[in-house]
C-alpha cells in the first residue's frame, strides 16, 4: 500500500485530495497532529515518509518544503505556482502529449497546472502545434469561475455576503499581471502571454475558458473540431463534445462542471468567428482532481481511478 502526505491539507485544494485519497483502501494517508502542521521537523518526517506527496502551500512554502525531501523515491505533486516552467518538473497535464504523458509517468516532480491555465492551455495548444494558430497569434481569453478558486478567505466572502454585495460577476487581474501568464505562454509555444480576463462569479465551483478566434478561412472550425475530436477522446477525462447551441437553450452553464474532474472541450461560433470553450471544476481538473489523475498515472493506476466524471458527457 502506498502512503501519501499532504503538506497543506487544511486548505481548499487539500481537502478535496484528501476527500480523494481517503476514500481509496489502496492508499494509506500520513496525517500530522494539528500541532505538528507547521513544524518542520515533523513535516519532514512525513514528507521522507511517503511514496508520494501533494503540496497545497503558498509558493514560497513550497519551495521550502522541497529542501525538506532527502528521500529520492518521494514523488511530489506541487500545486502551487512555483514549479510550473520548472524544466525540472513534469507538467501535470498528460492529456497534452504523448510526451507530457510520459514525462508525468516517470517523474519524481510534478507541477500541477493551474485552473485557469488548464483550460486556456487545453484549447490553444494543440491549435498551434497543428499549425492552425501561428506562434505569432496574440489572443484574448476570458474565464469565469466559482469563487472557491480564491481559497479560504474568498469562500468566507462570499458564503457571510449577506447584503449581496458580491451578487455581480467581478473581473479581476486587470493590471494583466495574472500568476498563470507564464505558463500559458510556455505550454502554448506562443510568442506572447494572451490578454487575459478572468471573472469571478457569485457561485461555488466550476469554469469556464474561451478563447475567440477571426477565421480567414470558412473550414476553419471543422479543422479544429477534428484535431480536438483526435486528440481529446469521448471516453477521456479531457474530451470534446460536439456542441453548437450552449447546453440546448443557447446559453452555456459556467457551473455545469462542478463537483467534477474532467473538462468539456467544445467550439461554437461561425465560419468567421469561432468561439473555443473549457468547461470544468477549479479544483477539479483545475486543481485536486488534476493532482490525482497525475498521482494514479506515476502509480501505475487508471489515470480515472478515484475521481468523479460522468460516463454521459464522455468521462468515466
Amino acid at each position: 500500500m502506498k502512503k501519501v502526505f499532504i503538506d497543506g491539507s487544511a486548505g481548499t485544494t487539500g481537502l478535496r485530495i484528501h476527500e480523494r485519497i481517503s476514500a481509496r483502501n489502496d492508499l494509506s494517508l500520513i496525517t500530522l497532529p494539528e500541532k505538528e502542521r507547521k513544524d518542520n521537523r515533523s513535516r519532514a518526517r512525513a514528507i521522507n515518509a511517503a511514496d508520494v506527496v501533494f503540496l497545497c502551500l503558498p509558493d514560497e512554502a513550497a519551495r521550502q518544503a522541497l529542501t525538506l525531501c532527502e528521500n529520492p523515491d518521494t514523488v511530489i505533486l506541487d500545486t502551487s505556482t512555483a514549479h510550473r516552467t520548472d524544466p525540472r518538473f513534469a507538467y501535470g497535464f498528460p492529456e497534452l502529449s504523448d510526451e507530457h504523458a510520459e514525462r508525468v509517468k516517470g517523474a519524481k516532480r510534478i507541477a500541477v497546472p493551474g485552473c485557469h491555465a488548464s483550460g486556456y492551455i487545453a484549447l490553444v495548444r494543440p491549435l498551434v502545434q497543428a499549425g492552425l494558430i501561428a506562434k505569432s497569434e496574440k489572443l484574448t481569453c476570458f474565464s469565469l469561475t466559482g469563487y472557491s478558486g480564491g481559497g479560504k478567505k474568498m469562500i468566507a466572502q462570499y458564503t457571510s455576503d449577506t447584503a449581496g454585495a458580491l451578487r455581480a460577476p467581478r473581473q479581476y487581474a486587470l493590471g494583466q499581471s495574472h500568476k498563470h501568464l507564464p505558463e500559458m505562454r510556455a505550454q502554448t509555444g506562443l510568442d506572447c502571454d494572451p490578454v487575459f480576463c478572468p471573472i469571478v462569479g457569485d457561485f461555488y465551483a466550476g469554469m469556464e475558458v474561451t478563447v475567440a478566434l477571426h477565421a480567414a478561412d470558412p473550414t476553419l472550425a471543422d479543422r479544429i473540431r477534428e484535431v480536438y475530436r483526435t486528440l481529446y477522446p469521448a471516453d477521456g477525462i479531457v474530451h470534446y463534445t460536439d456542441r453548437t447551441d450552449g447546453d440546448g437553450d443557447g446559453f452555456l452553464s459556467a457551473e455545469a462542471y462542478g463537483g467534477r474532474d474532467d473538462m468539456e472541450i467544445s467550439v461554437c461560433g461561425n465560419a468567421q468567428r469561432i468561439l473555443l470553450l473549457a468547461r470544468y471544476d477549479n479544483l477539479g481538473k483545475g486543481a485536486s482532481g488534476a493532482a490525482v489523475e497525475c498521482m494514479n498515472i506515476v502509480l501505475g493506476c487508471d489515470p480515472a481511478k478515484g475521481l468523479t466524471c460522468c460516463p454521459a458527457d464522455g468521462g468515466r
